[in-house]
């Protein structure tokens, strides 16, 4: 088994619950979903370009950087067959496993593994176009060490995302986390939204990578 993998790096963590720490960052090609506002689309494709690596290639690599934090991020990563193989393979060989997924995908057999990973779900808002992909069912899964997502570019965004919050009382099941879309609204817009529906708890996240290099360099 090989894993297409469009792009590997070590950065820091720009987003979630280890936003600042060191991470090495394993991105698979290929997704299901195809947002307004994606920024990895070049990474998207089937025939994006990308490196046939096997899980043991990977685990080596991750072992190189003597980095911790493992990021597994697309595309979709959960696309991949047996991800949970890597995952495992990650995890005994002392590493901490995030994946980013774009919570269009169950993530139950994975949060259910003996050696189980943490995950950050997007919740997909009306403005990425992907709404009608979410599943809800994850939030069954989901634990402290979990975090759902909201990307938001507009009022309404910010809307539904609060009703998502409470319907599903995320904030006691896991972090919440509110991002601006970059360059669609201010992040001072969604602090005060937070502040108008005393959304204690919630937090608003920036992308660190965006503010502290150019927002359209990769690798980092």
């Amino acid at each position: 088994m090989k894993y297409p993998v469009a792009e590997k790096f070590t950065s820091i963590n720009g987003e979630g619950q280890k936003a600042g720490e060191l991470a090495i960052f394993i991105r698979f090609r290929g997704c299901n979903l195809n947002c307004t506002y994606c920024d990895t689309k070049w990474a998207n494709s089937a025939d994006a370009e990308a490196e046939l690596l096997t899980a043991e290639e990977i685990v080596a690599y991750a072992a190189s950087t003597s980095i911790t934090n493992v990021t597994l991020t697309g595309g979709e990563p959960l696309l991949q067959p047996d991800i949970g193989r890597l995952t495992d393979m990650l995890i005994k060989s002392g590493h901490c496993v995030e994946i980013e997924t774009n919570g269009s995908i169950l993530i139950g057999e994975l949060a259910e593994r003996q050696l189980r990973p943490s995950f950050t779900l997007d919740y997909k808002l009306p403005d990425s176009g992907m709404e009608g992909s979410m599943l809800t069912d994850n939030y069954r899964y989901i634990t402290g060490s979990d975090t759902v997502k909201f990307v938001s570019g507009s009022l309404r965004d910010l809307e539904k995302a609060a009703v998502i919050i409470k319907e599903y009382d995320l904030i006691n099941r896991c972090r919440v986390y509110i991002s601006p879309v970059f360059g669609r609204i201010e992040p001072a817009d969604i602090v005060d939204f937070i502040l108008r529906e005393r959304l204690n708890g919630v937090r608003l996240q920036l992308q660190l990578h965006k503010f502290i290099w150019d927002p359209e360099k990769r690798g980092v």
